[in-house]
């Protein structure tokens, strides 16, 4: 009997091997015009996530949705087609658009909505939902009061809608960085790299845990989609967590957190920097340079959160006998990693594109991977590569189409300053009150979404109330950035903690919950770019500064971590914990003379804590090996 389902995953594979190619051939050879790329991007993604999306992952697709979906990428290839004729005829005549094409538009935004939904789920289709009616909404509603037509016009046979900056920065320059990263992976570069991490760490407690850190630290910066990269390395590492003794919610939200700081990691930071230099205008080594101390900040916390828990359950170090050996081979075949990552850096430095530096880049990890991975040299090992590069570039498409319809809205209503003085108004001269609203924004909008898009929704949304209070622009973009990819982790719609959960075997509400205990780090260091600028290393910095934001941040997050815990060198009291979260407090609150309050209380903890008695011993009994049940 004719297998459907396979004939259509069949389909979904070629043409995310083309859009995977045209990424690639964009980026070597440039763009050879500007609608049939951004069709051609947008079309393939489109064709991508309908033949190739079930109702669930894994689950047999009914021959009605196969049907449905068939039909609705026959429609929009139609739809898109129609598009083309319109703008290429454009570049030569004016031309008035008719009624019936209008029509066309409306549809193709019905088309991007439902795909929005069955890619990305209820939280983005409701944000782009709610920008539609409003726009069409009449004023009296408080709506925006726009003609249908004028925002089919605008939105669809425009560069300023569904075809506008997102789609043109993604389909020609990240893409291609997308294509790297699944190289690195299906050659199996990214499994040395893992091997590597739990080589280093094993000595250290809690090791396993550390080693999931630093290797999704490594491996997340390229891969642009933190749910991604739970999935991907997430199956090597999780097991071995609770192998170690962690509890399974633990061992899901330690890959989550850690899977999530990858966006905010340089020099790539998830092809966030990328998108961010396009938007501001700030050169892109500026925004590395500013990202750096940050995103190893972040990390520093999730290890002391590591060292906390293993303390708290009694977990000591790996055996010798037991850790990674790591042999020359494993050290020549992480080269394949290094060596593009150094030429994507000596590129930028150099003044040359990102999509220039990323293609050559791919070019010479390619050789590398073909050279030191024999496995990497079957065309079934390059085949997969690209299918995997193409399906998370199609499912990137179709949200950045989704979110440049959302953006035009923007722009022809002015929402966004309308947004700003809504904050400005209910936080008065509170900029502390301001950036807590900013921040609950964020993570709202960011709900759902891949970091690069997030990014985008937040700044054009959230932009301009942070520019209105003073904040310099890049701490006010990275502001943003942070807290819309931290809606990843955060409840209740964590997916990177939600695609941890069942591999870890955890409940997916209480490993999200746990992964925002863990990162809490990154709910922090935000505010220091605004109270403590000179973490950023921007114009001004000076040394003394730059390491009091240091001494109060690590302080505050010890407090945290110790006091989330309940544990330190052994079982805090309810009133132990308070006393650490007040001092964390202080020592974050603006101002010299808070600080030193705080490092006071902190001090004061810490004495009365170990003035209590001695630490407890570790039990007798090690919870290793016992599948993360204590």
């Amino acid at each position: 009997m004719y297998n459907h389902n396979r004939a259509f995953d069949a389909g979904a594979d070629a043409a995310s091997v083309c859009l995977a190619g045209l990424a690639v051939y964009t980026s070597a050879f440039g763009v050879f015009d500007n609608a049939w790329v951004s069709g051609l991007s947008v079309g393939l993604g489109m064709l991508v996530l309908l033949l190739g999306q079930g109702p669930a992952a894994g689950a047999p697709r009914p021959g009605w949705l196969n049907a449905l979906h068939l039909g609705l990428a026959a429609v929009f290839l139609w739809l898109l087609w129609n598009w083309l004729g319109v703008m290429l005829e454009q570049e030569e005549f004016f031309i008035e658009i008719s009624g019936a094409q209008l029509m066309m538009g409306w549809a193709a935004f019905a088309l991007i909505g439902y795909a929005t939904w069955r890619g990305f789920g209820l939280p983005m289709l409701l944000v782009y939902l709610f920008l539609l009616a409003y726009i069409l909404a009449p004023t009296s509603l408080f709506g925006a009061g726009e003609a249908w037509t004028r925002v089919a016009e605008n939105l669809w046979y425009s560069t300023d809608g569904a075809f506008g900056r997102p789609v043109e920065v993604v389909s020609r320059v990240v893409l291609v960085f997308i294509v790297f990263g699944a190289v690195l992976q299906a050659s199996g570069a990214g499994a040395v790299l893992l091997k590597l991490a739990f080589g280093a760490t094993g000595r250290f407690t809690g090791g396993p845990a550390h080693a999931s850190i630093v290797g999704s630290a490594l491996f997340g910066t390229m891969s642009g989609a933190a749910v991604a990269n739970v999935v991907s390395t997430g199956i090597f590492t999780i097991p071995i967590i609770k192998r170690a003794g962690f509890r399974p919610k633990f061992a899901g939200a330690v890959e989550a957190a850690a899977s999530t700081g990858g966006q905010i990691m340089p020099p790539v930071m998830g092809v966030v920097a990328f998108l961010m230099a396009d938007v501001t205008g700030i050169p892109y080594l500026s925004i590395v340079v500013a990202a750096t101390l940050p995103a190893v900040f972040y990390y520093a916390s999730l290890f002391m959160v590591v060292l906390v828990e293993s303390r708290r359950m009694g977990i000591r170090p790996t055996p010798k006998a037991e850790r990674e050996r790591i042999t020359r081979a494993d050290w020549l075949q992480s080269l394949a990693f290094f060596i593009p990552l150094g030429v994507i850096v000596g590129l930028l430095v150099q003044g040359r594109t990102a999509q220039f530096a990323g293609v050559v880049a791919l070019g010479v990890a390619v050789v590398l991977c073909l050279a030191l991975f024999p496995a990497f040299r079957r065309p079934a090992a390059w085949w997969a590569a690209l299918v995997s590069a193409g399906r998370t570039s199609a499912t990137l498409m179709v949200i950045v189409t989704a979110i440049g319809v959302v953006i035009g809205v923007i722009n022809m209503t002015g929402v966004g300053l309308q947004f700003a003085q809504g904050i400005l108004s209910l936080s008065g001269e509170s900029l502390f009150l301001s950036l807590v609203l900013v921040m609950l924004g964020c993570l709202v909008m960011g709900m759902g979404v891949p970091s690069a898009p997030a990014y985008l929704i937040v700044a054009l949304v959230m932009g301009p109330a942070l520019e209105r209070l003073g904040v310099p622009t890049i701490a006010a973009h990275l502001f943003m950035l942070y807290f819309g990819v931290l809606s990843v982790v955060t409840p209740p719609v964590g997916l990177a903690a939600f695609a941890a959960a069942p591999i870890a075997g955890a409940k997916p509400m209480e490993t999200g919950f746990e992964a925002l205990r863990l990162s809490i780090a990154g709910f922090i260091i935000p505010f220091l770019f605004v109270y403590h600028p000179d973490i950023l290393i921007i114009e001004g910095v000076t040394v003394a500064g730059l390491a009091w934001a240091v001494l109060c941040f690590f302080s505050a997050t010890w407090m945290i971590a110790t006091a989330l815990s309940r544990f330190d060198t052994r079982r805090l009291e309810l009133w132990e914990v308070a006393l650490r979260l007040a001092a964390a407090l202080a020592i974050l609150w603006p101002g010299v003379e808070p600080s030193v309050a705080g490092f006071g209380l902190a001090a004061a903890a810490m004495a009365l804590h170990r003035w209590r008695g001695a630490p407890l011993s570790a039990p007798t009994k090690l919870t290793r090996n016992t599948g993360g049940q204590e």
